[in-house]
Parts: structure tokens; C-alpha cells; sequence
């Protein structure tokens, strides 16, 4: 198979930093050999610091729209604004959401993770029925368009079908927001099995689910979709929003009698398979069991702090050896630099300490950071990437060595200084899957989508005024 070949002074390789790399790549955007100390030949000379791409491990596209506008005291005093007040606003603005829609927002938010830094995204889509609640002609109308807009924008995309049954513990009714998540079981594996065999051949798509939550889903219909699900693909990737909440865990011990991690931990066969999203509010006993499952504990500390969620318990869980990647979630940051400072930095205002994450004594916070996330990201999203590596996707990130925030830095140092010394964007060039999407900081279609992005919040803003 022909292949394409990159030359680069220094890249971060999985066993380290090396100089003078010569990567090839095959026509189906994966790597085929990485040589280091060589000569660049007749390669494709790119010009910066090259670093594998970071995996984006939890995305609600549609909530990119409405970044900003839930920022406003629910009450007299503030003290009732919680996620809770936050989800009413969130739920509400979904109802007229179009799958047109629907592409411009996730496409727009894609070109924006890839600008950051971001080349794969783990989708975890909620929105499968219509604003009545019900089917479009095609049912996976809202699936395909995620995917289209994926495409459009070149990222790498594992697209997770949401289950979502109840609207709440104890089999409350959905509101109104809620009725365009419900499926039951067998259309939901019906809608899964479909995407698996449209996206059989395309190295850029992966599918697994994403059953919303223990309180979302009780314990038979999430048994029966993971029976049905391992069938279809024993080894595709499981997503679920574990303890994100006190009330959380609180409203389970009530319904269950038993915590909700614990309750998975002794209830499902969690595993490498699975990401847990949040999982914030762990006792020791749930640390290190989630750990020991090799599951990935799914980070998302922007919106977590956004929302009032809490702080996940990093340092023990680091010493229990548990794997562990970043996401965005709501979009209110798209940064992968802020979410991995920022758990870093949470720690450390509750510890009152400082490099939390370093390996020891001289260790790099933002080598190890910036390791963990990649492996972590790749396992919870299913696909070979998250590594410049014979067998890995071409996923690249080219960082301008002259940018103020990292000139004079090499090594670790230099991803010390990438995370940990300010918020201007040194990335330059991206190539996602063998294809170059950013180039010189710009996405080839970024205008055409920022302008259907801009008609679709044009139409959902005047709708809810």
C-alpha cells in the first residue's frame, strides 16, 4: 500500500522524545512506520513540535449552543442553583432542536476541538426522536448527522448511542425535554446494530453506547442492552455518567441500597470496555475497585466545575493505578490544556500542595498529565489512537516552537509550559486520521460552518426569546 511520509525535528513518541522522525502513513490514515535519528528524504517537512492527538472522551454537541446561557441566578440567593436548576434549563432548550440543527452545532464544535487540539471525539448522543417524541423516518436521522458532521469537519469520532428509559429513579415520567432521549431496548440495539454496519469499513468511526446513568436506566433494561450490545460488538466501548452528583449517590443508596459505582462494580461486568463519566462522589472502597476493573474514570473538569459537581478523588485514585481521560462535555471550554490544568490545579487548592500528578521526586505534572489523558482517552474511546505509533491513526498535532508560550522550552518542560502557562492556542497545524484539517490555525470549511452554525443559533435564540 502507498503511503505518504512526514519528517519532523522532534516529536513526543510513546517511549519518549526523539529527534529527526520520519512518519509513514498509509492511504487509510494509519501509521505504518515511525523512524527516528533519520534523514527526511523526499517526506513532507512539518515544521514545529509534533505531539500525538488528544482524545475529547465525552461530548454533548447539542449543549455547545447553550454554553453561556444558563449563568444566571435560579433563585433570590443562589444557594438552590445547582445541576439540578442547570438540567431544567438544558432539557428545555433541546425541544426544538432540528437535525439540521443538530450537524451545523456539532460540526462548528468539532472544527473548535481540532483547533484545540482535539482529534477524536466520543460522542455520547441523547437526541434520537423528534420534538414530539417521535421517530424520525429514519430513526437514526440525528445519528447520521453527528457522523456527517464529524466528516465535515475530519475529526475522529466514536459515536455513543444514549439509552435513556425513565425520567428518573423510581420510573418517574420523562418531561418534556426528556421524551426525544426514550427508546426502549430493542429499538435502541436496532438503531446500534444499523450504525455498526454503516460504519463498518471507516477507520474514523467507532460505535459503541452509552447507557445515560443508573438513575436513567434501572437494572433490567441495562442488562438486557449490554447482553444485546456485547452480542453485536463483544469488544466495542460502554459509557455511562456514574456519581456525578451527591444526590446521585444519595438517590441510589434510597432506590438500590447500595451505591451507584459499587452497585455497577457488583452488577455489570465493567471492564477495559467501559468509561464511567464523572464518577466524582467515590468512597475508598469504589476507588480502588474502579481501578482494578480497568475501566477509565471519564474527567471532565470544566464542566464539572461549571456545574458544581465537585472534585473526583485524583490522588488516590492515581496511587490505586486507575486509568483516567479528559472530555468537554458541555462545551463550556473546548480546551484540552484547561481540563487538564484544572484537575491538576483543584487538587491542589483542596490539598494545598502542589504537582500532585508528577511521578515522583522530579517528576513532570505535565508529562504525566498529559500521558495519562492520551492513554486513558484512547482505551475509553475504542480506537487505535492517542499514540505516534506504528498501528495508531495519523492523529498529529504540530505546536509552534516559537509561540511566547513555549519558546526556550524542550522536553517535559516544554509540556509543562504548554498546560501550565497561559490560554493562548499555540497549536499550528493538525493532520487527523492521514488528512490535514488545520493548517496554520484555519479548518478549510471553517467559514461555510460557522455560517450554518450561525443560522441555527439565529433560528434556536429568536425561538427562545
Amino acid at each position: 500500500m502507498m503511503t505518504q511520509s512526514y519528517w519532523c525535528e522532534r516529536a513526543l513518541l510513546r517511549d519518549g522524545w526523539a529527534d529527526a522522525v520520519l512518519i509513514e502513513v498509509d492511504l487509510a490514515g494509519t501509521i505504518a512506520t515511525v523512524t527516528s535519528d533519520t534523514d527526511p528524504g523526499d517526506a513532507d517537512r512539518i515544521g514545529g513540535i509534533v505531539l500525538p492527538g488528544m482524545p475529547n472522551l465525552h461530548s454533548h454537541a447539542f449543549q455547545r449552543a447553550a454554553a453561556g446561557l444558563t449563568e444566571r441566578r435560579f433563585s433570590g440567593t443562589g444557594v438552590d442553583d445547582s445541576f439540578w436548576t442547570w438540567r431544567q434549563v438544558m432539557h428545555g432548550f433541546v425541544i426544538g432542536l432540528t437535525p439540521e440543527d443538530n450537524q451545523a452545532i456539532a460540526a462548528q464544535l468539532y472544527v473548535e476541538m481540532l483547533k484545540a487540539g482535539y482529534t477524536a471525539v466520543g460522542e455520547f448522543h441523547y437526541l434520537h426522536l423528534d420534538p414530539d417524541g417521535k421517530p424520525y423516518a429514519d430513526r437514526a436521522e440525528m445519528s447520521h448527522r453527528i457522523a456527517s458532521a464529524a466528516e465535515q469537519a475530519g475529526i475522529g469520532l466514536t459515536h455513543l448511542p444514549v439509552l435513556y428509559s425513565v425520567g428518573g429513579y423510581g420510573g418517574v415520567e420523562p418531561n418534556d425535554g426528556q421524551r426525544r432521549y426514550i427508546l426502549e431496548v430493542e429499538d435502541f440495539l436496532n438503531l446500534v446494530g444499523g450504525l455498526i454496519s454503516t460504519h463498518a469499513d471507516d477507520p474514523q468511526v467507532r460505535i459503541g453506547i452509552a447507557p445515560h446513568s443508573v438513575r436513567q436506566v434501572p437494572a433490567a433494561p441495562l442488562a438486557a442492552a449490554l447482553d444485546g450490545f456485547t452480542e453485536l460488538l463483544p469488544d466495542g466501548p460502554i459509557h455511562i455518567h456514574a456519581a456525578e452528583q451527591v444526590k446521585d449517590v444519595d438517590d441510589h443508596v434510597t432506590y438500590a441500597g447500595a451505591r451507584p459505582v459499587a452497585w455497577l462494580l457488583d452488577n455489570a461486568d465493567v471492564d477495559r470496555r467501559w468509561c464511567l463519566v464523572h464518577a466524582t462522589h467515590l468512597d475508598n472502597d469504589e476507588v480502588s475497585g474502579l481501578a482494578r476493573s480497568g475501566a477509565v474514570a471519564g474527567l471532565c473538569l470544566t464542566t464539572e466545575g461549571n456545574l458544581g459537581d465537585g472534585l473526583f478523588p485524583f490522588p488516590d485514585y492515581l496511587d490505586a493505578g486507575g486509568a483516567w481521560g479528559v472530555g468537554s462535555d458541555s462545551h463550556v471550554s473546548v480546551s484540552p490544556l484547561e481540563e487538564l490544568r484544572w484537575l491538576e490545579y483543584g487538587q491542589r487548592l483542596i490539598s494545598r500542595t502542589r504537582n500532585i500528578a508528577a511521578s515522583g521526586t522530579g517528576g513532570s505534572t505535565g508529562a504525566r498529565l498529559f500521558a495519562d489523558a492520551l492513554a486513558g482517552g484512547a482505551g475509553a474511546l475504542g480506537r487505535p489512537i492517542g499514540a505516534i505509533a506504528t498501528g495508531k491513526r495519523a492523529d498529529l498535532v504540530v505546536l509552534d516552537p516559537d509561540h511566547p508560550q513555549l519558546f526556550g522550552r524542550s522536553g517535559d518542560t516544554l509540556i509543562d509550559a504548554l498546560i501550565f502557562s497561559g490560554n493562548a492556542n499555540p497549536v499550528r497545524h493538525v493532520l487527523c486520521g492521514g488528512r490535514w484539517v488545520i493548517r496554520d490555525g484555519r479548518h478549510a470549511a471553517e467559514d461555510q460552518i460557522a455560517a450554518a452554525y450561525r443560522t441555527a443559533m439565529s433560528r434556536l435564540m429568536a425561538a427562545s426569546l
